[in-house]
């Protein structure tokens, strides 16, 4: 009686081995993601029957895009000092949206050979896991990279063009661990005084087993329409860095136009006649006065911008700085570091200082590892984020 209790209860701890042995998990490694980021998962099956077929297909969610990195692997491991054949799969998911992300289950379907040598079905499933997911730190685009570069390459040099010369831009960005759709449209080059012409954009998603990297090249052809000089502003790219924790700027420098004839003071170099000399000095001084009026009345377009601008930045009030001051009395981790960066937005449109670190802290607390450790304070951090800004812009003098 003994011996037969002793042989079931060895029956039913092998069969529970055997039940064990066999097994799915998703791998995701400790992260606090922002809207867009990349979340690196391997799916890790771990197996000791005999497989003769396999499938497995990673689900679909309105909630994130998803793609495969590599080629599955297969390999022999020693687990728990058994032999097992161990099978993974990379994958990067891309949260659509702040909050909790649901990912799974996942089930591998295999065919394996029975005790009796007939196939038989056996499918194994991964539980899911769940991600909180953070705002993205700014509005619009939600591109987070592991790195940016930025290429500009001008056909010749801007400021000095032959008359009628046509000047080819192709700014060219290459986005590591940044999907293709993520990295925003070509921005639209236009200036009263400019002609352009866009050449269809290329873009291109390579995969590597540290995620994808996506490379965008932009192209236009500008010329003035204008012989008086002239510079096409910067374009702006905020990006997050997933190295830093940290929202940068990317910028597509600025360009000076102008014509190699007004500098080589084209028409020779004898003298007028005094009666030409007159009439000369008093039509540029006519147009002078007339520029002035135009500025003045609003309709010079290419110095109304600047005039702005600079009205802009004595203006004593900013609706910017205003939404920072409600952002810390609702108390919202988010919707501070969102005011915040709609102010360093302002500011870096009016081309005052911005040296980039002045989130440094809160982008810590709020997307760092251990950030949840940090006391927060919002009025404490709104206003060492205020000092910094300020205190730049004293030291420019601007």
């Amino acid at each position: 009686m003994t011996i037969r209790r002793a042989l079931c209860l060895l029956f039913l701890l092998s069969q529970a081995d055997g039940a064990h042995a066999e097994s799915l998990r998703l791998v995701i490694p400790e992260m606090r993601p922002v809207t867009g980021e990349m979340i690196l998962i391997t799916v890790r099956g771990e197996y000791e029957r005999q497989i003769t077929l396999e499938k497995l297909s990673f689900p679909d969610s309105p909630d994130y895009d998803w793609m495969q990195l590599a080629r599955d692997q297969w390999r022999t491991e020693q687990v728990d000092g058994r032999a097992v054949r161990v099978f993974e799969r990379r994958i990067a998911v891309f949260p659509r949206h702040a909050g909790p992300l649901v990912i799974g289950p996942v089930t591998h379907r295999l065919t394996v050979v029975g005790a009796d040598a007939p196939r038989e079905e056996l499918p194994v499933t991964a539980e899911p896991v769940t991600v909180a997911v953070a705002p993205f730190p700014a509005e619009g685009s939600t591109l987070a990279a592991q790195g940016l570069t930025v290429t500009d390459a001008l056909s010749t040099e801007p400021g000095k063009l032959k008359d009628g010369e046509t000047l080819v831009r192709r700014v060219t960005i290459e986005a590591q661990g940044a999907p293709s759709h993520l990295v925003p449209p070509r921005p639209i080059v236009r200036a009263p005084w400019l002609i352009s012409f866009a050449a269809p954009e290329a873009r291109t998603q390579r995969l590597t087993p540290d995620g994808p990297v996506t490379t965008v090249t932009w192209e236009w052809h500008l010329r003035p329409s204008t012989g008086d000089p002239a510079v096409l502003p910067a374009i702006a790219i905020p990006w997050f860095d997933t190295e830093t924790r940290q929202m940068r700027t990317a910028e597509i420098p600025a360009i000076p136009f102008g014509y190699a004839s007004i500098y080589a003071g084209v028409g020779g170099a004898g003298h007028l006649p005094a009666g030409q000399m007159r009439v000369a000095a008093l039509a540029v001084t006519g147009g002078l006065m007339a520029a002035f009026v135009l500025v003045l009345s609003g309709h010079g377009p290419r110095w109304r911008g600047d005039v702005l601008r600079a009205l802009r930045r004595f203006s004593l009030v900013d609706p910017t700085r205003i939404a920072v001051r409600r952002a810390v009395r609702s108390g919202e981790p988010f919707a501070l570091r969102r005011a915040v960066e709609r102010y360093l937005c302002r500011w870096r449109a009016l081309g005052l200082p911005v040296s980039g670190q002045e989130t440094a802290r809160l982008d810590a607390r709020l997307y760092g590892p251990g950030g949840d450790a940090v006391p927060f304070d919002a009025k404490t951090e709104a206003k060492a984020i205020l000092r910094a800004v300020d205190g730049l812009r004293r030291r420019s003098g601007r």
